[in-house]
């Protein structure tokens, strides 16, 4: 993902390998101190004109990107094993530092660690179920306050999962939220298929998509700080990355779906936050919308889950399902979800 920054700066890191800025380059990501954060974790010199939690605000801005984080992950387990590796008086230690990604070697000095050509002190006291990163100065943890705590939140299976405040947006109890969302994905079928990304959260969707091979595929998502999550996710798909076949925009998807042409898509995926949050998700003006960008035939997986079921008695499933239904699909109960199409004309 990226911002575009039109500036004549030179940061630090391509100061000493001789690269030169120019106006309109896509030099780094934006960090919450208003600094810039080079691919290696390297802090560079602030930059002016940035909205207060670091990142430019436009209403509707299609991001290419700026190469994801590529510095190491921490978590409380990472920390203390690189300091049990050295107070036992071992050189070396292998290990993921990307969140099971890969693996790799880091040599241990005695008051720091050489990851990937890098240098890193050892990271102080971490709190459990965060995630931390590099920032240039410290191993800040990857969340963000903007009128909710938004945070990274590791899980057992590698790919993290993400809370607002403190409520948990994929599953992660059972397995993985990468293959929660390849399931999802795969009732859609996208090899070859033009698709809708509604909330595009941590990308997860999109790279299953990818995955699978989809022709074209056009996400959304609302949320800014989402956004920042992903750039520091290495299980966040990167459009610079995806060959062109992930479009991927800044923009409330209830209010930029009129924008779109009739029969635009071959398919969806639906994945809102709750009802309490979004309802205009959930509303019969959006899925009438729904049903004019989805081709004949295709096909649309809406995450539903079951909030309130316990509580309430209410069915949201059930009530997704008619609203659907009265917006001309076909519809019946997949997953934790509703999977609906539009029948073909005859």
């Amino acid at each position: 993902m990226s911002i575009r920054i039109a500036c004549s700066m030179r940061c630090r890191v391509c100061q000493r390998n001789g690269v030169r800025s120019r106006p309109g380059m896509r030099v780094g990501t934006a960090t919450a101190n208003h600094g810039m954060l080079c691919r290696d974790g390297s802090a560079t010199m602030p930059l002016p004109s940035l909205h207060p939690r670091g990142i430019v605000r436009p209403s509707h801005t299609e991001l290419s990107a700026v190469p994801h984080y590529s510095g190491p992950l921490v978590v409380l387990a990472d920390a203390q094993a690189l300091l049990a590796a050295r107070g036992s008086g071992l050189t070396h230690w292998t290990g993921s530092l990307d969140l099971g990604r890969s693996t790799d070697t880091a040599q241990l000095d005695a008051q720091t660690w050489q990851w990937r050509g890098r240098g890193y002190p050892y990271p102080g006291k971490l709190k459990d179920r965060t995630l931390y990163f590099w920032d240039g100065d410290d191993f800040a943890p990857i969340s963000r306050y903007s009128g909710a705590l938004i945070k990274l939140v590791p899980t057992e299976w590698g790919a993290p999962t993400f809370e607002i405040d403190g409520i948990k947006m994929l599953p992660s109890a059972q397995l993985s939220p990468f293959e929660d969302a390849r399931r999802k994905v795969a009732l859609v079928d996208p090899r070859g298929k033009t698709v809708l990304d509604t909330c595009g959260g941590l990308g997860y969707f999109a790279a299953c998509c990818l995955e699978a091979g989809v022709a074209q595929l056009l996400s959304f998502e609302k949320n800014a700080d989402v956004l920042w999550l992903r750039t520091l996710n290495p299980w966040s798909p990167d459009p610079e990355t995806a060959g062109g076949r992930l479009q991927l925009t800044h923009a409330d998807v209830a209010q930029h779906i009129a924008t779109l042409a009739d029969d635009a898509v071959d398919a969806i995926l639906h994945d809102p936050p709750r009802f309490g949050i979004a309802g205009e998700l959930y509303s019969q003006v959006f899925y009438d919308q729904l049903a004019r960008v989805l081709r004949r035939g295709g096909r649309l997986f809406h995450y539903t889950g079951a909030p309130n079921k316990l509580t309430s008695g209410r069915d949201v499933p059930n009530e997704v399902s008619k609203r659907l239904a009265k917006a001309g699909f076909t519809t019946q109960r997949a997953l934790d979800g509703v999977l609906a199409s539009l029948p073909a004309r005859r």
